[in-house]
């Protein structure tokens, strides 16, 4: 502090100087603070709810406008210590110097808990906004609402640039994660790390995780995918069972987007139906069951006319549909359907003689294996016999 009597400081030059060495905080994110601080210093008096309420706006304006709570705090202790070496020494005593040092000290404390509240506050307001436009508009993208334009421009604000080819990765999670929480959280830095350095916007919603992801070298959804897959994301946030993950193809624009979901979301619906053992699955691989599934009702009518028969055996048409399923999935060798389902050679060519009997279609004849194998895939898919099938 300065002797008795020295001229009041100036605190313009003090504001541009702390200002300066905050790494350029703009000065005016201070407001009257040195100002208040001076008085403080000469009454001893604290700062008042209004001047709280001020400094409070000036943290809300620097959470606004990027600033970051470190370079405001810098201004805030920069302006302090500068303002205390022009301070007015008054009349020199031990016990003057104590009180004009409590008052400043007490006021700067004051000043930076009310700037600091502000920012948080504004900072939790902004990724609120944030969160929101997220979820608006990738409900919009996925739901084919809006304007091609309108769809470009939101989607650039969030980093997306949609005129490019995307991909959409779809899965299962654990229960209960929600958009916004710390496993959500965990699970979107988990992708944006993955795919990196390409673009990407994912959200959970209910369980499920959907990902849209720029597409640059070819390879980012499978390697999000692999993350997933690998059913740990985070030791101390998201641990369990794999996550079921689709992949649709990669196409161009908010259309492409659109498509690309569709097409994760059948391949994540024929995975659970088939109890696909692979926990990632791409759509690519799946496009005969999306034709098969197109026409529910034709499939329905192939599935009855076909292996409603099979209803008739002493045991139902369970152990038949498996014992078919695994001899078409074996290549149509008998030997190894027996090692797939556990039985012996004779067990399944007595099971297949059964299918013949009852169907009057030959599992071994090309012609009747073609209609047996699809009818046997429908089934799963319609999940019959657990499921009554539909009349046309």
């Amino acid at each position: 502090m300065t002797a008795a009597g020295r001229e009041r400081p100036d605190l313009t030059a003090i504001t541009r100087a702390a200002s300066r060495e905050a790494g350029g905080t703009p000065a005016d994110l201070l407001g009257d603070y040195l100002a208040t601080v001076l008085d403080a210093a000469r009454t001893g008096r604290r700062l008042t709810a209004a001047e709280l309420a001020g400094h409070g706006r000036s943290g809300e304006r620097a959470a606004e406008n990027g600033v970051a709570l470190r370079g405001l705090v810098d201004l805030y202790l920069s302006a302090t210590w500068r303002l205390w070496r022009e301070l007015p020494g008054g009349d020199g005593t031990v016990a003057a110097l104590r009180a004009a040092g409590l008052a400043v000290l007490r006021a700067a404390d004051d000043a930076v808990a009310a700037a600091a509240e502000g920012f948080e506050q504004a900072h939790l307001s902004i990724a609120h906004r944030q969160e929101a436009e997220r979820i608006e508009f990738l409900d919009d993208l996925l739901g084919g609402r809006g304007s091609m334009p309108d769809l470009v421009a939101r989607g650039a604000r969030l980093g997306l640039a949609l005129a490019g080819r995307h991909q959409v990765v779809l899965a299962d999670g654990p229960a209960g994660m929600r958009y916004g929480g710390p496993q959500g959280l965990a699970v979107e830095r988990l992708i944006a790390g993955a795919v990196a350095p390409a673009p990407s916007l994912a959200m959970i919603r209910g369980g499920r995780l959907v990902a849209v992801i720029g597409v640059v070298d070819g390879g980012e959804a499978g390697r999000a995918a692999a993350a997933l897959s690998s059913g740990r994301v985070d030791a101390s946030e998201v641990s369990g069972p794999s996550w079921q993950v689709a992949i649709g193809r990669g196409f161009t624009g908010p259309a492409g987007v659109l498509r690309s979901y569709g097409e994760a979301t059948d391949a994540l619906d024929v995975a659970g139906r088939l109890s696909l053992a692979s926990p990632v699955v791409h759509a690519a691989d799946l496009l005969m069951y999306r034709v098969i599934l197109r026409d529910r009702t034709a499939l329905a009518d192939l599935v009855g006319t076909v292996l409603e028969p099979l209803s008739g055996a002493r045991d139902g048409a369970g152990p038949l549909l498996e014992t078919l399923d695994a001899y078409f999935a074996s290549g149509q060798v008998a030997a190894q359907a027996a090692r797939k389902l556990y039985l012996s050679v004779r067990a399944v060519t007595y099971r297949l003689a059964r299918v013949r009997a009852l169907t009057g279609k030959n599992p071994a004849d090309p012609a009747d294996a073609l209609a047996l194998q699809v009818a046997v895939i429908g089934a799963r898919l319609l999940d019959w016999p657990a499921t009554p099938l539909e009349s046309g």
